[in-house]
Formats: C-alpha cells, sequence, structure tokens
C-alpha cells in the first residue's frame, strides 16, 4: 500500500486561549480518499484539547490511552503527557503505532511521538503532519506582526499550508479553550 498523507495539525495559546485546528483531507499515494475528516477533539469534558496526526486507528488508540493517562492523573496534563510517552515508547504493542498526537489546555501544549519524544514549544504553537512546517512558520508570523486572536491565527496558518501543501485541505475543525 502507499503511502498515507492525511494531515496538518496546529495549536495556539494567545492571551490565555489556546485554539487548535486540523485540515480533513486524508490522501494516499496521490489521490485524496476523504476531503472531511475531523482530527481534533476536546478531552475531560472540554479542558483539554488533542490532534492526530498518521493513522487513524492508530490515533484512536492513542486518544483512549491518553485519556486513561488523565483519569490517573487528573488535572495533571504534563503528568499524563510524560506517563503517555515512556508507555508508547516501551509498549511492544503502542510501538507499532504510527501516528503523532498534539495536545493542550491552557497552560501547557504537548507533541507527543511513539519514540518517545515529548516537546512543549516556548511559543506555545505546535504543528504536526504533512504541512505542519508550513502552518507552523505561518503562526510564528502571524503571533509576531499582528493581534489576531488564537482561533484566527489558526485558522490563516492552516489556510496558508493548503495552498503550499499538497496533502492539507481548507476543511479546517477548530476548537477553543
Amino acid at each position: 500500500m502507499k503511502q498515507i498523507h492525511s494531515t496538518t495539525i496546529l495549536c495556539v495559546r494567545r492571551d490565555s486561549h489556546v485554539a487548535l485546528g486540523g485540515d480533513g483531507q486524508v490522501t494516499i499515494g496521490d489521490t485524496v480518499m476523504k476531503a472531511n475528516a475531523n482530527k481534533v477533539r476536546a478531552l475531560k469534558g472540554g479542558k483539554i484539547l488533542a490532534g492526530f496526526a498518521g493513522a487513524a486507528a492508530d490515533a484512536f488508540t492513542l486518544f483512549e490511552k491518553f485519556e486513561e493517562k488523565l483519569e490517573r492523573y487528573p488535572g495533571n496534563l504534563p503528568r499524563a503527557a510524560v506517563e503517555l510517552a515512556k508507555d508508547w515508547r516501551s509498549d511492544r504493542v503502542l510501538r507499532r503505532l504510527e501516528a503523532l498526537l498534539v495536545v493542550s489546555d491552557r497552560e501547557h501544549g504537548y507533541i507527543i511521538s511513539g519514540s518517545g519524544e515529548l516537546i512543549e514549544p516556548d511559543d506555545g504553537v505546535l504543528a504536526i503532519g504533512s504541512g505542519g512546517s508550513y502552518a507552523l512558520a505561518s503562526a510564528r508570523a502571524l503571533l509576531t506582526s499582528s493581534k489576531l486572536p488564537a482561533r484566527d491565527i489558526v485558522q490563516r496558518s492552516l489556510e496558508i499550508a493548503a495552498e503550499i501543501c499538497v496533502y492539507t485541505n481548507t476543511h479546517i475543525t477548530i476548537l477553543e479553550l
């Protein structure tokens, strides 16, 4: 089977507001298989936002595992993220999952990977997926050169990524805290 390219996810924190968005495109090879996939969700009664890039079934497994960690460490996103990263890296089944997660609350935001990476950027901007670098650059530029709110930065940055990355479209879903 051809490689699946399927996402751009972007999270921006500004002025105690957090916005997380993702495009809707799922591509296999040079074929768009789905244009309106939803790759972002709210967890813990809307207190935590999460988005994924990669294989959907793997991402749903990771969402479940992450929710288990949030139950075990209520109100402690950093600890839940660390524990998921540790399990993901050390568990034989989880280690085979092909996805990345972005998780955020009002104070913290992380990119979590199966290789044990747990990254909390200094500027509160997180991006993953095929168009992640384009969205990240755009968001950082808009943060420093405009007064736009977090939601508008996510919207415009994902639109810019869609103009550049063939694996990203403009069917954008945005969630906010």
